[in-house]
Parts: C-alpha cells; sequence; structure tokens
C-alpha cells in the first residue's frame, strides 16, 4: 500500500490545481470580504491638507512663548478665509485645516484664555499637532495590495483615499454534498439507524466565511442513480465539497461515480488524524473534495484542504491555514502513524501567555463536543508525548 501523503504534501497538490477566477469590479460598499485582485491605489493625498490633531489654536512657533489675539475659528470642513498673519491665532477644531502661515498647534488645555487673546508659557516646536498633507498616504500610492482580503480596516483605509471601485476576484461558487441514507434533516422524526443531517451545514458556513457562494445540495442516499444525479450537479461549480462516501465499504459511491463522470483523482487519504480518507480530483478547472462522514473529520478536512483552495481561487496571497504558537496546559500523546488535530479550548495562563486545554472525548464523530473547542491543536506524528507545557502549534477556529 503506498505511503499516506503528508498534510503538506496534500496542501501542495491541491495549490498546484487551484487556478485563479477571473476578476471583476465592485463597488466598495459590496467589497467586504472579497479579494483583491489588482493594487488599489489611493486618489487624493490622505490627510488631503494640513489638519490639526487636537482642539486647540493653530499659530505660529516662533511666536511662542507669548499672548496672542484669537483671529478666527475654524471648524472641521471650513477653512479659514484667509492666512494666519505674524503674531495672532486661530482657533481649530480636530480635523480642521490649518490655515497658511501656522506652522503647529497647541492643545486647548494648554493656554490661558483672556477674553479673545491666550496666552501660551512654553515654546512650542515647528509641526507639533499638525497632520501634513499626504503624512499617511499619497496619491498614487498602493493602499491595499493584490491579494489581499478587504477586512474593515482595508476597507475604511480605501474609502479614506476616495476610492470607489476595487478589481476583485469573482466570488467562488461552491456546491456542499452530504450522502448517506441513513440522513434525515433536524426537525424530521428519526427511524431506528438514522442521524440527523449537519456536515453540509458545517460545510456551507465553512465555506461562506472563505468567501464563496454556496449551493446546498439536498443529502442523497447511497444509490448510484441519485449519487451520480447530484454529483453531476454539483460539478457545475467551482469547487464541489461531498461528505461521507469516500472510504472503501460497500456504500461508499462517490469516487467510483467521479471518475465516471470525468474526475481525475489527484489523490486519496492523508496522514492525518482526523479525517485521512479525504479524496481530491479535477474536472477542468473544478477542484472536488471528497471529505469523510464523521462531523469532526469533515470540520478539520475543510480547514486544512478546502479553505486553502478556495482562498488561492480567489488570489489570496496567503492561503495556507496560520498555525500560530501556544502552550500546552495538559500533556497530549502522539500518534505513530499521523499528525493530530486536537480540539482544545484557549485560555490565559497565570502568566498571560496563552494556554491549550485539550478536551474531553476526541472522537471524529464527537460534533457536540468540538463545539466548545476554539482550537485544533497540532501534534507531529510520533510516539512521543508532548509534556503540559509545551510549546505547540495551534489553529484557530474562530
Amino acid at each position: 500500500m503506498a505511503e499516506l501523503l503528508t498534510i503538506d504534501e496534500a496542501q501542495g497538490l491541491i495549490l498546484e490545481r487551484a487556478r485563479p477566477l477571473e476578476s471583476e469590479r465592485v463597488r466598495l460598499e459590496e467589497a467586504a470580504g472579497r479579494v483583491v485582485a489588482e493594487p488599489a491605489s489611493a486618489v487624493v493625498d490622505l490627510p488631503p491638507f494640513p489638519s490639526s490633531a487636537m482642539d486647540g489654536f493653530a499659530l505660529r512657533s516662533a511666536d511662542t512663548p507669548g499672548r496672542l489675539p484669537v483671529a478666527a475659528r475654524i471648524a472641521a470642513g471650513r477653512p479659514a478665509t484667509r492666512e494666519l498673519r505674524a503674531g495672532e491665532a486661530m482657533a481649530i477644531s480636530t480635523g480642521g485645516v490649518v490655515p497658511e502661515g501656522a506652522d503647529a498647534v497647541i492643545p486647548i488645555e494648554y493656554v490661558v484664555a483672556h477674553d479673545n487673546d491666550v496666552e501660551i508659557a512654553e515654546a512650542v516646536s515647528p509641526g507639533a499637532n499638525v497632520r501634513p498633507r499626504g503624512g499617511d498616504v499619497h496619491a498614487g500610492d498602493t493602499v491595499v495590495p493584490a491579494g489581499a482580503r478587504l477586512d474593515p480596516a482595508r476597507l475604511g483605509a480605501l474609502a479614506a483615499a476616495g476610492v470607489a471601485e476595487v478589481v476583485c476576484a469573482a466570488r467562488p461558487r461552491a456546491s456542499v454534498l452530504a450522502t448517506g441514507t441513513e440522513l434525515r434533516l433536524p426537525g424530521e422524526p428519526l427511524a431506528p439507524g438514522e442521524v440527523y443531517e449537519a456536515n453540509g451545514l458545517i460545510l456551507a458556513t465553512q465555506l461562506v466565511s472563505a468567501g464563496a457562494e454556496v449551493t446546498r445540495l439536498a443529502a442523497v442516499a447511497d444509490d448510484e442513480d441519485a449519487h451520480r444525479d447530484a454529483l453531476a450537479r454539483g460539478l457545475e461549480a467551482d469547487v464541489l465539497v461531498t461528505s461521507g462516501g469516500v472510504s472503501v465499504g460497500p456504500h461508499d459511491l462517490v469516487r467510483g461515480i467521479e471518475a465516471e463522470l470525468g474526475v481525475q483523482e489527484v489523490f486519496w487519504r492523508v496522514a492525518v488524524k482526523p479525517g485521512k480518507p479525504v479524496s481530491f480530483g479535477v474536472r477542468g478547472d473544478t477542484l472536488v473534495f471528497g471529505l469523510p462522514g464523521n462531523p469532526v473529520s469533515s470540520l478539520v478536512g475543510f480547514e486544512l484542504f478546502v479553505r486553502p483552495a478556495v482562498l488561492a481561487i480567489q488570489g489570496y496571497s496567503d492561503p495556507l491555514p496560520r498555525f500560530e504558537p501556544g502552550r500546552l496546559a495538559a500533556a497530549l500523546k502522539g500518534n505513530p502513524a499521523r499528525d493530530q488535530l486536537v480540539r482544545a479550548r484557549t485560555r490565559a495562563g497565570e502568566d498571560g501567555a496563552l494556554e491549550l486545554e485539550p478536551l474531553a472525548g476526541q472522537e471524529s464523530h464527537m460534533i457536540a463536543r468540538a463545539a466548545l473547542a476554539d482550537a485544533l491543536v497540532l501534534v507531529p506524528r510520533g510516539d512521543a508525548e508532548l509534556p503540559a507545557g509545551s510549546t505547540v502549534r495551534y489553529l484557530r477556529l474562530r
């Protein structure tokens, strides 16, 4: 039997076949979560004029210390009607246009007001509390590079820089199909041997969080014709994700029927626990993932293999899972043959460092236990035990 692929090897084979989708222009207010396909550049300098960083008084630093008459009052959005002359000050609000002739702003709490005069006790440095024009970014400079996902901060930066539209990768179209005669929808009565179908909802939610537009196909029984019809419809998408039916049992029909429909299988089975019998193939530009039927195996397989692919076809610059360092709160035993992803809960240790507390009940069918986890701890293959206090890598689930 061929040696199982490592996680890294499987991810590499997937990303080699994840071709970026076409791009389209998107209005900024509709671009949340989208991936930028071309660098987005500032339309204006930001700030577009010298502005005050404080409520206070605009003045010439050479006139301080001293007592100065207040010649005008400048509100945000209403610049002064004339330049500041030597020997005077102008009241100014935060964000107001610093008038010509002024080179500093003194905060209001540092002056003593006398009727229409202000007294400044100490010298003010040139440039104090003045935001220079273009101090954040200049017109034409890149604000958001290609391959970045538009989160609130990036959207805000683009809006402030005058950008109305961005060029983004098209949203991937994804289909989700759960398989198994035993599956019933929540709310329906269960007969002996039946279970409620959860994987379709899990996977659809994960796909939406990765930026896809999702079609959730009705679960199919273990019947070749039903599988063939549903898989043929699912293969019309950019990404097809199935759950169940990818092992070697008599009712595991997915891989065989996909082959009949023209899917070229790239790999089957990865050295990971949970989720070893994961499959990946392609038909044209459609990426086809077969995840195991156990809910936790399906959830973990998505994060390791499907999410990177969905991000990659959107042009995301760093699509692989981002593992972070943490400290184990309890010992974990390694598996001799497979890397493990152990469900855990994060907490702050006594020294403030992030600790990872493994949860009881790590079997791959225990989705209710998994709901308590907010992290997956990576335990490399091997017989060694990782003692409490060990530094490990983990993947955030929320």
